[in-house]
């Protein structure tokens, strides 16, 4: 027992040398009554942390080193009141989010200093300031706060809070000690097995010194995700023929009017029937006009108003993917203790990951599409539940994801105590951390000949019907409507800063100050070469390498190097009921590599993000009190303190200014006074009772800053603009709450939050001339192009531009969150349970109240989730289910439809982990076996309507088995 007590202080600890945001370890309850081991002994130690915290925090310990509780840590925090776990397609803990507030009000520090990633996950969420989690290997830490309520010491940018990981060090458990971890994982898409495996060596001198703890980690994962996609629901653009409104045969109904009620507009029905096989075999006359009448007659019981407002998908497509996901981790960590007045310590860390990713998808072509309906059924939202589809046409959508990420920081750091009674610290710590990206992403993308089909959406996601067999390599799939990609993504962030802490008293009773500084860089660049690719390939050169006057079409003609004749020698049968694409040969065939390695800068990735960076350099300076009183003989301590920050930025990107692309940077600067206060009281003697107030702030969406104008579609539709002039986010917040302790590691607590934040931004929607937007027709690719011609050219057609701005108005997030923990060793030993639920109302107040409303977007109104454990010395299972309400996801006006918002869906996700210690082998080593999503739920969003599925991504169900010990 008092061995366990030790290594528990041990644990503890340490998180006060990482900076002044740590609690003392002096305040550390004795753990003299901790008996237990594995999650019980994690949940022993996170109870007393939080019971002894003044704010409101809660934190997950690692029993021992290399054994955090989850393979991730996303995964892990999931289980902490008020937090949202942000998933990626595969199912993948990637992010959090913290009462009420997206991912990219969280700020993420290890060992107290800032952390910036450059990867972005399969969704390319990651525009804005989050952090993906998935990067950092769970083996090298023992310990996650989450700061929900701040003190003036703790690092500012984090409007809703923030998560510290702090990593495994020398001390934490003095000895000589191995770790080592072996898994394999199997997933029900992706199929195979995937191995893990970690070794983390710790060694301390005997005269209790110096330390040295150096780790290795390695995994070679896979991937598989089987999904539908619809990119939107777009309906049809019909003329005033069609529309039989009586104006001009060849133009079209203003917005408002009959036919064009709500807008969108992307699915052009044919003026007359084409003359194709599909048409011809539909039973219908090639030339002959379809107008108002023709439309009813094919369409019985709808109005050709009705038929202006139908909604089908833009581009309907099962979409499959697999590839690799692996990732190596280096951690050194030393110690140097030369005297009870020094203490120093070295932290690297160090992370590479290579992800592929083979993403293939079969598209029905709705947006700028001539599909002619037949016998076309509608439900009460004007979504398509059936029809007939003739003159329609598929393409493949090959893609390849070539992924390399890497990250590392080194953070040194000293603690020096000074006077008699050595009650005045100095801390110091610097840090510098570097992470780059690099992503390669070549498409071919081909077409299929003209087709009848039969529509139905009856369900979760639309089907079809086709005569023509899809997974025919020589069906005559065409190159006419193709296109080739060569898009490269460049990302890298930079973070580096200097603080130092002096403390004035004893660790309950003190007075501190302190400064820092802190730099943070982003830059991101997209590359594309697309068009040159496809001069060689698809289009053709002419004998010494020019390009031919006039530029032919990506069509295949005969001075292409892939042919339409040669095309059905580059596929192949596909496992998913539809063609690939043999890509290596393609690739190699076509130089690929070539005009991947020298593609041009370009607008933006086709990730979304647009190219530029910003540099933010921040000083900061801060007065903290810590100290305890009595209040009717009950002992309360309290933390009061205010920090100013003060941050100079410099956002840059590439413009457009009289034909001349060049890199503009703009300056701004701004200050905040950041006061805070919490105090905790014991009002009896295992009830506590907080309250907490304070003043936070989120720095701005660098994204939405840049200069440049990017396009988020092929059909140059919608395009975003920054705005350079957006200022921070100020959230004033108020906390009050309390928890009864109930021994062991049980208690039962309540929070009440509430959050109303200033400068919140929403997004500006205008509809604008292409003309006014300052970008070059010529800039655009061939199908952006073509797209702006088919709308009337570029004198004509529209644009609808996205822009943030500060709004006038308030955001007020109120909510409540509550946390049962319970021991039930009185029904059976080792048993025990412990839940969470959280609550969150949202509302908008002031002049810019209305456009304001509903701009959070994917946070869930209400989360919970339960684990069920039991264990004894040599056993363990714990079954958790985790459950989060579906949430808005965008704003409205997608895909040019006013009220079109994208929703998620209701998920939950159970996931099973045990373990089996073999106690007569010699290190007592342990066998573990872990599901995760065993009930194999999808992931589903919707677009303005359920059945208008947006997208649908099923993860699969993974199986886990391992061994882990220590020597």
């Amino acid at each position: 027992m008092a061995a366990t007590a030790a290594m528990a202080q041990e644990v503890a600890a340490p998180q006060a040398q990482s900076g002044p945001q740590a609690a003392p370890a002096e305040q550390v309850t004795d753990l003299d009554s901790v008996v237990v081991k594995g999650f019980r002994q994690s949940l022993q130690y996170s109870t007393e942390a939080k019971r002894d915290s003044t704010g409101f925090t809660d934190s997950i310990f690692a029993e021992d080193i290399g054994k955090f509780p989850d393979t991730n840590i996303a995964e892990s925090l999931a289980r902490v009141p008020g937090i949202q776990l942000n998933r990626d397609v595969n199912g993948e803990g990637l992010n959090i989010a913290i009462r009420g507030l997206p991912n990219s009000f969280t700020k993420t520090t290890i060992n107290g200093a800032s952390v910036a990633t450059a990867s972005i996950g399969l969704d390319a969420t990651n525009q804005n300031r989050e952090v993906d989690l998935n990067l950092f290997p769970t083996e090298f830490f023992n310990q996650v706060t989450v700061y929900k309520s701040p003190t003036a010491s703790l690092v500012e940018g984090g409007a809703s809070g923030v998560v510290d990981m702090r990593n495994s060090r020398p001390f934490d458990i003095s000895g000589n000690h191995i770790t080592y971890s072996l898994q394999a994982d199997h997933n029900t898409n992706s199929g195979g097995v995937s191995p893990r495996g970690s070794v983390i060596g710790n060694w301390t001198n005997e005269e209790g010194t110096f330390g040295a703890l150096v780790g290795l980690t390695s995994t070679r994962g896979k991937i598989g995700v089987e999904g539908y996609e619809t990119i939107g629901w777009t309906n049809p653009n019909l003329t005033n023929a069609q529309c039989g409104n009586g104006g001009a045969a060849g133009g079209f109904p203003a917005l408002g009017q009959p036919c064009n009620v709500t807008g969108g507009n992307g699915w052009r029905i044919p003026d007359v029937v084409p003359n194709n096989p599909s048409t011809i075999a539909a039973g219908l006359t090639p030339g002959t006009p379809i107008d108002a009448a023709w439309l009813q007659a094919n369409n019985p019981g709808l109005t050709p108003a009705q038929i202006g407002e139908a909604l089908i998908p833009r581009l309907g497509r099962p979409v499959h993917m697999s590839g690799d996901r692996d990732r190596d981790g280096f951690l050194g960590s030393f110690e140097w203790r030369p005297n009870d007045s020094m203490h120093f310590w070295l932290d690297s860390m160090y992370t590479k990951a290579r992800r592929t990713n083979s993403r293939v998808d079969m598209n029905l072509v709705g947006r700028n599409g001539g599909m002619i309906p037949l016998d076309m059924q509608l439900d009460a939202n004007n979504v398509v539940t059936s029809a007939t589809f003739t003159n329609a046409q598929f393409f493949l959508e090959h893609r390849e994801y070539i992924e390399d990420v890497q990250y590392w920081q080194v953070s040194p750091g000293g603690r020096f105590w000074f006077g008699d009674e050595q009650n005045i610290r100095l801390d110091v710590q610097a840090n510098t951390s570097r992470s780059w990206m690099f992503r390669e992403s070549p498409t071919i993308l081909v077409n299929s000949p003209f087709t009848t089909l039969e529509y139905t959406n009856g369900g979760a996601i639309p089907s079809w019907n086709t005569g023509l067999d899809l997974n025919d390599p020589n069906l005559g799939w065409t190159w006419v409507g193709g296109r080739l990609n060569v898009q490269n993504e460049k990302r890298v962030t930079e973070t580096s800063g200097v603080r130092a802490d002096l403390q004035f008293g004893e660790d309950n009773k003190n007075v501190k100050v302190g400064v820092a500084w802190d730099q943070n860089e982003r830059r991101i660049q997209g590359f594309d070469n697309s068009g040159a690719w496809e001069d060689l390939a698809c289009r053709g050169l002419n004998a010494d390498g020019s390009v031919p006057v006039p530029r032919p079409a990506c069509a295949g003609g005969p001075l292409a190097a892939v042919t339409n004749a040669e095309l059905a020698g580059y596929l192949r049968p596909g496992p998913h009921g539809f063609i690939v694409a043999d890509a290596s040969r393609f690739k190699n065939d076509t130089n690929y590599a070539f005009f991947r390695d020298n593609a041009p800068e370009s607008g933006g990735p086709n990730t979304g993000g647009a190219t530029g960076g910003f540099d933010e350099d921040t000083f900061a300076a801060y007065v903290e009190v810590n100290g305890e009183s009595e209040i009717w003989n009950r002992n309360l301590r309290f933390n009061f303190g205010v920090r100013y920050a003060q941050t100079d930025q410099i956002v840059s990107g590439p413009v457009t200014i009289g034909g001349v692309r060049q890199w503009q940077s703009l300056d701004g600067d701004y200050s905040e006074w950041l006061p805070s206060f919490s105090a905790a009281w014991d009002v009896a003697d295992d009830v506590v009772v907080r309250m907490s107030g304070s003043r936070t702030m989120t720095r701005p969406n660098p994204s939405s800053m840049l200069p440049a104008t990017t396009f988020t579609d092929q059909s140059a539709q919608v395009a975003n603009q920054g705005n350079p002039d957006l200022t921070p986010y100020i959230s004033n917040n108020f906390d009050l709450g309390g928890e009864w302790y109930t021994g062991d590691e049980g208690f039962v607590g309540l929070t009440l939050f509430n959050k109303r934040i200033e400068g919140y931004t929403f997004q500006g929607v205008t509809t604008r001339p292409f003309t006014d937007l300052g970008i070059p027709f010529d800039d655009l690719n061939d199908t952006q192009q073509l797209a702006i011609n088919n709308r009337g050219g570029p004198n004509v057609a529209t644009v609808n531009v996205n822009q943030q701005v500060n709004a006038n108005a308030e955001l007020e997030i109120r909510g409540w969150e509550a946390i049962w923990v319970q021991p039930l060793g009185f029904v059976f030993e080792g048993l025990g349970f412990m839940a969470n639920y959280t609550d969150i109302d949202i509302k908008t107040l002031g002049a810019d109240a209305k456009a304001l409303a509903g701009n959070v977007y994917g946070v869930s109104p209400s989360m919970w989730n339960a684990t069920t454990y039991w264990e004894n010395d040599i056993a363990s299972v714990r079954l958790s289910y985790t459950w989060a309400e579906g949430a808005t996801g965008t704003g409205p006006n997608q895909q040019g439809i006013p009220f079109a918002q994208i929703y998620g869906e209701d998920r939950g996700q159970l996931d099973l982990s045990s373990s089996y210690t073999l106690d007569w082998v010699a290190g007592k080593p342990q066998l573990t076996f872990n599901i995760l999503n065993i009930t194999g739920e999808e992931r589903r969003s919707y677009f303005a309507f359920p059945n208008a599925v947006n997208d649908y991504y099923d993860p699969g169900t993974t199986y886990s088995i391992g061994i882990r010990g220590t020597f």
